[in-house]
């Protein structure tokens, strides 16, 4: 008789099966890290720095080979003797009408603060009410669109006829030239945030100020900063004109002043500084749009 034997589960143990090993691709060692000298790019740095430096060299060559001759026009010489001279005492004070050349900068550029500051306290909000409403931008449009074209010394004799002196004249005068581009940026800048956002502020039944303040605002801000940029590019650029009108202390009554006792070479002086302050203005205000900007 054959008996059954019944394995159990337990029983029957299977064997492990062998270790299987993967064969791993050989791979180089990584390349090292270049050290922060070799990464610096010379051919942009040389792309960027010797182009402007060759055009003044261009200038100064020009301007050095029409002067050889002598004539009533400095050299470039003369010129920069003038104006080792001239910035050796800047802040010199000898009365009312005889300051040094930084404090004819400083006094135009408090000109230019306190009007591009008033400009734009009433351009930016004004530009919000045109780009929000559509029945103030009909109203106030047209009037934008014929006082826009005028010429900003236009309004000169306004102002000292309004204010009887020569300073708030110009201050005034540089409050109605850099008031329009901030105020057309703002509204061109409300009026193409996307109906989306607004929608959304309808759903959630925000107030005007909230939708101003928190939709508007951060949508529109790249477009007032550009507004901001061209409008004190403009009121630097007008308080020279102004001053020469006006007269007493500033960087345009000085250059006319210079003119008067046949200084040319503070002329010239005086033309290179009105350039490289509103060169400054200029870049410091586009490094604040990029800062505020939303691109990449």
């Amino acid at each position: 008789m054959v008996s059954a034997v019944f394995h159990s589960p337990r029983d029957h143990i299977t064997p492990p099966a062998p270790p299987v090993t993967v064969s791993r691709p050989v791979t180089s060692p990584a390349p090292k890290a270049r050290s922060p000298r070799s990464s610096i790019d010379w051919r942009a740095i040389a792309l960027r720095v010797l182009p402007p430096v060759l055009s003044l060299a261009l200038l100064v060559g020009i301007w050095g080979l029409a002067t050889m001759k002598g004539g009533s026009f400095p050299t470039p010489a003369a010129t920069f003797d003038a104006a080792v001279k001239l910035f050796s005492d800047p802040f010199y004070s000898k009365g009312p009408n005889d300051q040094g050349i930084g404090w004819n900068i400083l006094f135009s550029l408090q000109r230019v603060g306190m009007g591009f500051g008033l400009a734009a306290l009433v351009g930016i909000p004004l530009g919000f009410i045109i780009g929000r409403f559509e029945f103030a931008s009909r109203m106030v449009s047209p009037l934008i669109a014929l006082l826009k074209p005028v010429s900003p010394l236009a309004w000169l004799p306004i102002g000292l006829l309004v204010f009887k002196s020569a300073n708030p004249a110009a201050i005034w005068t540089i409050f109605i030239c850099s008031i329009w581009p901030m105020v057309v940026n703002t509204a061109v800048g409300v009026q193409r945030v996307p109906e989306d956002y607004l929608n959304v502020a309808r759903v959630l039944k925000l107030s005007e100020w909230k939708v101003i303040t928190r939709i508007l605002l951060p949508a529109v801000l790249p477009y007032v900063l550009t507004g901001v940029r061209l409008s004190v590019g403009t009121a630097w650029l007008v308080i020279v004109a102004a001053e020469m009108l006006t007269g007493g202390v500033g960087i345009g009554f000085w250059v006319w002043d210079e003119w008067n006792n046949l200084n040319v070479a503070h002329i010239i002086i005086a033309i290179f500084v009105i350039g490289i302050v509103g060169l400054l203005l200029e870049w410091a205000l586009m490094s604040l749009a990029k800062h505020f900007s939303f691109e990449d």
